[in-house]
């Protein structure tokens, strides 16, 4: 969200017949002035780290040549760029060059009317605010598209395109990965008894306790309704399993409080181990691990490969000799 308080601008220049004629002129366009009469106080004061939305720069100031200070200016800071407007005696080669390759934004001379001075400094600051809001708009529309909006944590397609880099890694480096998909219980039941919006409380509440017991360097992602996925770099699977029981002691076994509620959700884990595979292939497999773990009961931990798949319930028919009831599997 853009800020609404006052632009800070800086004035640089020794003249004083200037800043007494231009500071009311920057006054006047809503903004805070801060003056300074030296180039070394200028970079000192951009050093300070001080946010600026515009850099008024007179060519004459001392102890520094203006190319110098130029260059400076822009190595100084990593946030946002300033635009700079210089004010100069004459137009010369050297500052047009520095216009094209945008060293400077806007170049005004000092015999120009005052009225002339408002116009182009109004039009910096707008153009300056237009561009910090676009840039604000391109982060919320690349976090949207990588992000799942509710909880914050990567979608899934975010989480295949990570998990195709870290699969590079493990090739490389000839590492470990482990994906452990989990599957809140019977959340369709708590959807119908606590409505919508208590439910995405509670899987907000799940992703932060899940987020906490992670490795910063852990991947975190929702890739279904009531499913999420964590990627465990240099994991082995029996580390993943443990991590799987610690989710569903620490963050299950605890009431989540929900609507005046206290809930106590329950979730099945599947685990799988890369080797260095197609991470679609190892989804898929942590998939089928999840359905055993679901086949088995709630809270049940299954890992693909570590484990048989769970033998299915007998089914019972009759007899056509005897008429007796018989199981078979």
């Amino acid at each position: 969200m853009a800020s609404h308080e006052s632009p800070t601008l800086l004035l640089a220049s020794p003249d004083p017949a200037l800043l007494r004629a231009v500071e009311p002129l920057l006054l006047t366009a809503g903004a805070r002035v801060e003056v300074v009469l030296s180039a070394e106080a200028a970079v000192a004061f951009l050093v300070g780290g001080n946010p600026l939305a515009l850099f008024v720069l007179d060519a004459r100031l001392p102890d520094m040549p203006i190319g110098q200070l130029l260059a400076a200016t822009r190595a100084i800071g990593d946030g946002p760029r300033v635009p700079i407007v210089l004010i100069a005696d004459t137009v010369t080669q050297e500052w047009i060059d520095r216009l094209a390759d945008g060293v400077i934004d806007d170049l005004i001379l000092r015999p120009a009317e005052y009225a002339y001075w408002q116009l182009r400094i109004d039009l910096m600051l707008r153009s300056q605010r237009q561009a910090l809001e676009l840039e604000t708009l391109r982060e919320a529309a690349i976090r949207n598209a990588q992000f799942d909006r509710l909880t914050g944590v990567y979608n899934r397609e975010t989480m295949l395109s990570m998990l195709f880099r870290e699969t590079d890694r493990v090739q490389r480096m000839n590492s470990s990965l482990c994906l452990v998909l989990f599957d809140i219980d019977d959340f369709g039941h708590w959807n119908s008894r606590l409505g919508v919006d208590a439910c995405d409380d509670l899987l907000c509440q799940v992703s932060t306790n899940t987020g906490a017991l992670l490795r910063s360097y852990d991947l975190l992602g929702r890739p279904g309704m009531d499913e999420f996925l964590v990627a465990l770099p240099a994991c082995s699977p029996a580390s993943a399993m443990i991590l799987a029981e610690r989710l569903r002691v620490d963050v299950f076994s605890v009431p989540f409080r929900v609507a005046g509620e206290a809930i106590r959700l329950s979730a099945c884990f599947g685990i799988a181990n890369s080797r260095g595979r197609s991470p679609v292939v190892v989804l898929r497999e942590a998939e089928r691990a999840l359905e055993w773990a679901k086949a088995a009961g709630p809270e049940s931990i299954q890992c693909f490969g570590c484990t048989q798949e769970p033998a299915p319930s007998p089914v019972k028919f009759l007899s056509a000799s005897s008429g007796d009831e018989l199981l078979a599997w």
